[in-house]
């Protein structure tokens, strides 16, 4: 990724070993509500690829993990109140998040992809224009303060977007019929597709890339940090590098979503 300079990565990494040690606890802000990316189970453990990335980057960084739950959209507000010190929570590295906190290298990359009723012809849509020209005057569900209802007004300007706060409630809407479809990653699409039934909804033939508007969708999924901490930002970067190159997030996400996410390219050399 071009905006991304290598030497500040090789930086990153010299800085993990000169600098003092972080705080002995990182209070991780995360949705807890948007499987298999984070939930919260039946004992109040926050489970899932977040919470694993955040487990193995305090390991990494020699801290413990305490895991703050809340909306997704509160949680940049909440990070410039420093009421957490990192956001995990399926973040996309957006330009116009980054003009409030800081962000980590991004670890994992992230395609969107639409579900929809099975009988509708815009199933097997094979190019993009074609979807947002038959989305006009339809309501899409989205999960509120993410990218893909930015990039939906953008590129779907005629489609009402309706937002949620969690998975649960956009099934229940599209279940009663108050919605034409859903918009939001692919992994997490999957395993909602499997919740409202696929005898009646389907996914999207066509999958939305990750990169294909940089604006919206963002450069991939990465840790929030304080603009004013540099040095946790630094130490970061070195841990996600390792947690890549060793395979850890590799293993976690072939966990929760059957797939590598992983982002290599960002810590080569």
């Amino acid at each position: 990724m071009k905006f991304i300079s290598k030497t500040l990565i090789c930086a990153s990494l010299a800085l993990l070993g000169s600098q003092a040690a972080v705080a002995d606890t990182l209070k991780i802000g995360t949705e807890g509500g948007y499987p298999p990316w984070s939930m919260v189970d039946a004992a109040g453990k926050v489970t899932g690829f977040d919470a694993d990335v955040g487990q193995a980057l305090c390991k990494q960084l020699g801290a413990d993990c305490k895991f703050v739950v809340q909306a997704f959209d509160s949680l940049i507000p909440s990070l410039d109140a420093k009421r957490f010190d990192l956001i995990i929570s399926g973040m996309s590295y957006t330009p116009e998040r980054a003009k409030r906190i800081s962000f980590s290298i991004p670890y994992a990359v992230e395609d969107a992809i639409f579900v929809l009723p099975k009988k509708s012809e815009l199933v097997n849509a094979d190019k993009e224009q074609t979807i947002f020209d038959g989305l006009a005057g339809k309501t899409i569900g989205v999960q509120g303060g993410t990218t893909h209802g930015a990039y939906l007004s953008k590129m779907a300007p005629k489609t009402t977007v309706k937002n949620y706060d969690t998975l649960d409630q956009m099934q229940i809407d599209l279940d009663a019929g108050r919605l034409d479809g859903t918009f939001a990653d692919l992994t997490s699409q999957s395993k909602f597709l499997h919740k409202v039934g696929e005898e009646n909804f389907a996914l999207s033939k066509l999958v939305i890339k990750g990169s294909s508007d940089p604006e919206t969708l963002g450069y991939g999924i990465a840790v929030g940090i304080h603009k004013d901490n540099a040095e946790l930002k630094a130490k970061v970067d070195a841990a996600l590098c390792k947690l890549i190159e060793d395979g850890t997030i590799k293993s976690s996400s072939e966990k929760w979503f059957d797939i590598d996410i992983s982002n290599y390219e960002i810590c080569k050399k």
